[in-house]
């Protein structure tokens, strides 16, 4: 699974001034290991200026689709999302790894469910994904996608929507929120808040007719959303996050005490790909996936910020604490599984494995 993959880009097509949809062309004999499901992310690698840049984006094509394709939407300062956006032809070489991520719920053909989604700005990447995926795979069911953006030219994928929209008339509903060009209706008016969401539910949509939520944008949306939808009555279980890396909130590792008499080091091993490594490192002054690159291990890893779920591991054995996390859920957490760029050991010895996965 840590493995990357060189594919070659066959089409890049500019969606907004500042965003473009990168679609690749997949081997037959890399057909199964790139098979992807709704809503789940690819771990790009490019040597950029002579740096190793690996950045994590979703999947924007439907599973029927057969079609590999993401979305880049240029950030400021972003290294890789300008450098794409800039230079990025059909016919260059990526370094892709597979397919990873948990944003869906599984699909059944005969269920009859209405799903609701909000996005904002690029975080429709995989939600569209989803939308697609969902009502060519389950024909009784509805979706309805509220979509923030600062204006009309800046709605990734707007053609696409309208002829979604167009095509499943009576099951897809589709609301386009604006920060900053005006609307007739005053509640199509704003950001996408919390505030906005329970207006929403108010005047809009009913809750109690809603099986499960999507929610996908920047950390303030997406927690005062989640609460808004929690308030009005919708089980947590029944909401799915996915924030998007561009918004990654600053945060900086505050050391922990070690205990008089507890040894400052600790040994840590790594399964990956079926074979063991380990290093010794420091309890609480870096991360186990940093102390893994220094010590020359190759491990997986993308945003280091909590949010993509790249360097995600299961502790077999001792303890860590992480610092923070955007990516897992409850059940994976309570299941044992990590965010190595986020752990830090607190028993004198850890393994990790990356193997695996349930």
């Amino acid at each position: 699974m840590s493995k990357f993959y060189p594919l070659t880009v066959a089409k890049v097509k500019h969606e907004t001034r500042d965003a473009i949809a990168v679609t690749f062309a997949v081997p037959p004999e890399l057909k199964q290991t790139f098979a992807y499901q709704q809503g789940q992310h690819l771990t790009l690698r490019a040597l950029i200026e002579g740096e190793d840049v690996r950045r994590s984006y979703s999947i924007c094509s439907a599973v029927q689709d057969e079609q590999l394709r993401v979305a880049i939407k240029r950030t400021p300062g972003g290294v890789f999302s300008t450098w794409a956006n800039e230079s990025l032809q059909p016919g260059a070489t990526l370094e892709v790894m597979p397919p990873m991520g948990h944003f869906n719920v599984p699909l059944e053909p005969e269920s009859e469910r209405h799903y609701l989604a909000f996005a904002a700005g690029s975080g429709i990447t995989p939600i569209l994904s989803i939308i697609k995926t969902t009502l060519q795979a389950e024909p009784k069911s509805r979706f309805t996608l509220v979509y923030g953006n600062r204006a009309s030219s800046s709605v990734i994928f707007r053609d696409e929507l309208t002829d979604l929209k167009d095509r499943y008339m009576g099951r897809l509903k589709l609301v386009y929120v604006m920060s900053r060009e005006p609307q007739d209706i005053e509640l199509f008016n704003g950001r996408i808040t919390g505030e906005k969401c329970s207006a929403f539910l108010k005047h809009w949509i009913d809750i109690n007719d809603i099986d499960v939520a999507f929610i996908c944008g920047p950390e303030d949306m997406m927690q005062g959303v989640s609460k808004s939808l929690q308030d009005a009555g919708m089980a947590k279980e029944k909401i799915r996050i996915e924030l998007f890396a561009a918004s990654i909130p600053k945060h900086e590792h505050k050391p922990r005490k070690i205990e008089v008499g507890a040894a400052h080091q600790t040994e840590v091993t790594v399964i990956m790909d079926g074979s063991a490594a380990s290093f010794t490192m420091d309890k609480d002054k870096e991360s186990i996936l940093d102390a893994g690159l220094r010590a020359g291990i190759d491990m997986r890893y993308s945003c280091k910020g909590g949010v993509c779920s790249t360097c995600r591991c299961k502790v077999v054995e001792g303890n860590v604490e992480m610092d923070v996390n955007y990516a897992l859920e409850d059940y994976e957490v309570a299941r044992g599984f990590v965010l190595s760029c986020q752990s830090f050991p607190i028993t004198d010895k850890v393994i990790v494995d990356f193997d695996q996965h349930e």
